[in-house]
């Protein structure tokens, strides 16, 4: 170590260029030690920590790329450990019918074949209103009454005739007793006969006269008997039903067949379901083919029909045509203008093997594919071929047979797993 300027000794002095010389030189190879020492234990350093570096990742590095080497990538099988295994159901792919059919949107509507408009088939002012909307009604039933004055009319030519009638009739056993006695001619008994006929034949049309307006023989009888006439017309349901509408207030004028019907009543035994069927559909939809309607108002039923009219113009806007179905409803349950779903079966049932839609797995690419498995664990997926979706079930038409095992829920977890697996 070179010693301070107050320590130097006293032979050495500045001024002395020899001695400035060699404290120079011994300063440089000072410098030049230091720093070779520090390089040289920085670079032993360096490996040092590289080689450990270097060491530690070897080992798994060389352990996975062995392994690799030793278990080979399966791009279609995915083998599971019991946990897993726990997780998939696994069932025999069975054979089940799949039918032709037809599926679109459609309502509900009252049967037009069995809806009546009542009307009064006379002129007349209505009196009183019996029924109302919503009313189940019985055929004969009386819906409202209204007074008539042709009724009044009807009624009294019949009490007239009848009045002539039991005349001629006296007349003519008159006629009769005096020809024995021989008090008249037989010409006078003709004419009483004739005249009894007569008086017989306006009585039966003046009964007929009011028998039209609705009166039975046993009112017909009494009207005769009593001499009176009532103006008021019973008018009844033609059939039975339910009345769904009604016009008819108390006092309102009616003419037969003017206007809104007072009311209007409906076998509601049956009613219409009204779909619209796009045309490249339509060559396939016949008379008679069954349909079946599930409606929004009543999930998880199904209401049975079959198909009673197919439009016969085509919407220019839609391009779509009417099919019209008749389906029963005993409970009297559905409403116009329920909307549902109407499936048309077009076709005869085909027996094919059947997956559940949990059991297909749908690629980025567009195929469909199923994992069948045939050892414990393992499952291989498969391509398979499609065809009609019904009940749940997915129509095979190529790919899998009927008893082989697939997993048919849980398929997607395979897929993922085997995604997984052959990254």
């Amino acid at each position: 170590m070179l010693q301070t300027a107050s320590r130097k000794p006293p032979w050495l002095k500045l001024s002395d260029p020899e001695v400035v010389r060699v404290r120079m030189r011994l300063r440089r190879n000072f410098v030049s030690y230091g720093a070779m020492t520090t390089v040289i234990a920085a670079t032993a350093a360096f490996a040092f920590y590289a080689g450990q570096i270097t060491a530690g990742r070897a080992g798994p590095v060389q352990a996975t790329e062995a392994a690799a080497a030793a278990s080979p990538v399966d791009a279609d099988g995915v083998t599971l450990t019991d946990e897993q295994t726990r997780a998939i159901k696994v069932a025999a792919v069975a054979e089940h019918d799949f039918v032709e059919q037809h599926e679109t949107e459609g309502l509900v509507d009252f049967n037009a074949d069995r809806s009546v408009p009542v009307f009064s088939p006379w002129p007349g002012r209505i009196s009183r209103v019996i029924a109302r909307a919503g009313d189940d009604v019985k055929q004969g039933d009386v819906l409202f009454t209204i007074d008539s004055a042709d009724l009044v009319t009807a009624e009294s030519n019949l009490i007239a005739a009848a009045g002539v009638q039991q005349l001629t009739t006296r007349a003519l056993e008159r006629a009769r007793a005096m020809l024995e006695s021989q008090s008249i001619a037989q010409k006078d008994l003709d004419q009483a006969t004739a005249d009894q006929q007569t008086a017989q034949a306006n009585l039966e049309a003046a009964r007929a006269a009011v028998r039209i307006f609705g009166k039975t023989d046993a009112e017909i009888d009494r009207i005769v008997e009593t001499r009176t006439t009532a103006a008021e017309l019973r008018i009844r349901s033609p059939i039975h039903g339910r009345v769904t509408a009604r016009n008819a207030v108390t006092g309102l004028l009616v003419q037969p067949g003017g206007g809104s019907a007072p009311f209007t009543v409906a076998d509601l035994s049956t009613m219409w379901m009204i779909a619209n069927v796009a045309e490249d559909e339509l060559p396939r939809v016949r008379l008679g083919q069954p349909v079946q309607a599930s409606l929004t108002a009543f999930p998880g039923r199904v209401f049975q029909g079959r198909v009673g009219n197919i439009g016969a113009s085509v919407d220019p806007n839609t391009h779509r045509v009417t099919v019209r179905s008749e389906i029963s409803d005993p409970r009297n349950e559905l409403r116009p203008q329920m909307l549902g779903t109407f499936v048309i079966r077009t076709g005869s049932p085909v027996r094919s093997p059947a997956v559940p839609l949990a059991a297909v797995v749908r690629e980025g690419d567009g195929t469909m594919e199923v994992f069948v498995t045939g050892v414990a664990h393992r499952f291989v997926r498969r391509t398979v071929k499609l065809g009609m979706q019904q009940d749940g079930l997915d129509q095979i038409l190529d790919g899998v047979a009927a008893g082989e095992r697939i997993a048919a829920d849980g398929a997607l977890f395979l897929a993922n797993e085997l995604a997984l697996q052959t990254r």
